[in-house]
């Protein structure tokens, strides 16, 4: 698509379409060893611990200031080149050696940032926004970090450094089904193979990779199985691991900050991020894409950060309960059923990232900003369906984002003077399941949660006292039968809603 440059402010003409400048490189957070992105590498091969991915050109971003970048990308939003309408916007912080026609772009990011009504605000007493996640393409927050992957991958396969791929994940649903539709828009390129706990995802999510295409394997136990399972094959075969353990998914995650920063005119004094945790990789990126913006000078203060874990699924919360850092020690935990489904792991392979960027981000704040609270099932439930009756449409998992606001305030993480924005990570569809067994009284035992007949709402079935008036394709109502059926249902649902 054309674009006249002539419209746009001389002084960012030469920026408003980038183009391939940085240099990329993998960084081991366990012994530092460095390797370049020529290759399908998750792990370091020296010590296996994960990786984070730099620049080397990085000091080149801070020639530009950070007003200049505000503008430029600004400006850049009144671009039609489908390749920066997405994530890479944000391309020399996301992806910058990546050209524009390697770039995948099936409308991810830019979500939308809704306020909460009147009566969420002085339900919970402070100010605060849905950021929403779930109307992504695959209806997950997953796309940002799969369109950055899928993107470094047909990078590789443009410049002829591999050929055929297989990809493939371990997943509690949400990673699959972004995996699978991202990868099957490369045709035959890329094929992909999803793993799954069998039994221990919705049917919504199921059908995702199924219908994009996807070899899809149900494995016995929970998603840390399926994990360590695939960890083992990207370690002995030649395929492209699509988890977030790849560092290319946490370079896309962090669009969530840059554009977060943009909608509030990059003032982040007194913001506060709430972000579900389960494998660890989300909080990792929000963090490190504020600080990418925060050194380049694009916003002038941190947000605050604070993570929310479920009390069925909680290592993270449980490492930073010790204040003494020199006493913390990670210990993975055995988790329980837990509605907020897509964040039941218990052993993040993320964590190292959490731990290093969550010290950089303090030091950088000059006082502790990174936080994780706790929740009970029960707020996930109740919190959840109270937003969604209040105007949003936020999974189980932005619910437990709402009671770990809530939780938050309690414990004096938040005041009044705050403005808050929560992270519903995917559409509420994907987890209807578990709203339509807390309406019906049928959620197990195990999830300990009881229904509260505040909430409940189920259909009530309307239908003529007179078997001779139900109308049926098979045998149709003749005028003046229908004529009686369509006064009789109205005059039983006028009585139903008191008119």
């Amino acid at each position: 698509m054309n674009t006249n440059l002539n419209l746009f402010p001389e002084d960012i003409r030469p920026h408003i379409i980038p183009s391939p400048k940085g240099e990329l490189y993998y960084k081991c957070l366990g012994c530092g060893a460095e390797y370049g992105i020529e290759e399908l590498l998750y792990v370091c091969p020296a010590c296996n611990e994960v990786l984070l991915i730099h620049d080397r050109n990085k000091d080149q971003l801070n020639a530009i200031s950070g007003e200049t970048w505000q503008r430029i990308f600004d400006y850049r939003k009144m671009l039609k080149i489908p390749a920066l309408k997405g994530i890479y916007r944000y391309h020399e912080f996301i992806g910058p050696s990546i050209p524009l026609e390697s770039i995948i772009y099936l409308g991810e990011g830019h979500t939308p940032l809704v306020e909460a009504n009147t009566t969420l605000q002085e339900k919970t007493g402070l100010k605060f926004y849905y950021k929403n996640d779930g109307q992504n393409p695959s209806a997950s927050f997953k796309d940002r970090g799969m369109a950055s992957a899928l993107s470094s991958i047909k990078y590789l396969i443009d410049r002829g450094f591999v050929s055929e791929v297989i990809s493939i994940c371990a997943s509690t649903g949400d990673t699959s089904a972004s995996a699978a539709l991202y990868a099957s828009y490369l045709g035959s390129k890329v094929k992909s193979a999803v793993l799954l706990p069998h039994k221990k995802v919705t049917s919504a999510q199921l059908a995702q990779p199924l219908g994009s295409g996807a070899r899809v394997f149900e494995i016995p136990g929970v998603f840390d199985d399926c994990m360590k399972v695939v960890e083992h094959l990207s370690s002995n075969y030649p395929v492209a691991l699509l988890n977030s353990k790849n560092a290319w998914r946490i370079l896309g995650q962090e669009s969530y900050s840059y554009e977060i920063a943009q909608d509030f005119d990059w003032d982040m004094d007194k913001k506060v991020v709430m972000v579900p945790i389960g494998n660890a990789g989300n909080i990792s990126a929000v963090m490190n894409g504020f600080l990418k913006f925060y050194n380049a000078g694009i916003i002038n203060k941190l947000p605050k950060i604070i993570g929310v874990q479920s009390e069925h699924a909680d290592p993270v919360y449980r490492y930073y309960l010790e204040p003494d850092e020199g006493k913390r020690k990670f210990i993975p935990v055995q988790t329980q059923p837990s509605v907020a489904q897509a964040a039941m792991i218990g052993n993040p392979v993320s964590m190292p990232r959490v731990i290093q960027i969550a010290r950089e981000y303090d030091a950088a704040s000059g006082h502790r900003n990174v936080f994780v609270v706790q929740v009970k099932e029960q707020q996930i439930m109740d919190w959840q369906l109270t937003a969604n009756q209040n105007g949003h449409i936020t999974c189980t998992q932005g619910g437990e984002c709402l009671a770990g606001m809530v939780q938050a305030k309690a414990l004096d993480l938040v005041d009044e003077s705050e403005t808050v924005i929560l992270d519903a990570t995917a559409h509420a569809i994907k987890f209807s399941g578990f709203q339509d067994l807390y309406f019906k009284g049928e959620l197990a035992e195990a999830y300990g949660i009881s229904s509260d007949s505040r909430f409940i709402n189920l259909p009530d079935f309307i239908s003529p006292d007179d078997p001779e008036l139900i109308p049926s394709q098979e045998k149709p109502l003749g005028p003046s039968q229908f004529q009686k059926f369509v006064k009789d249902v109205s005059e039983k649902i006028a009585t139903r809603l008191g008119l």
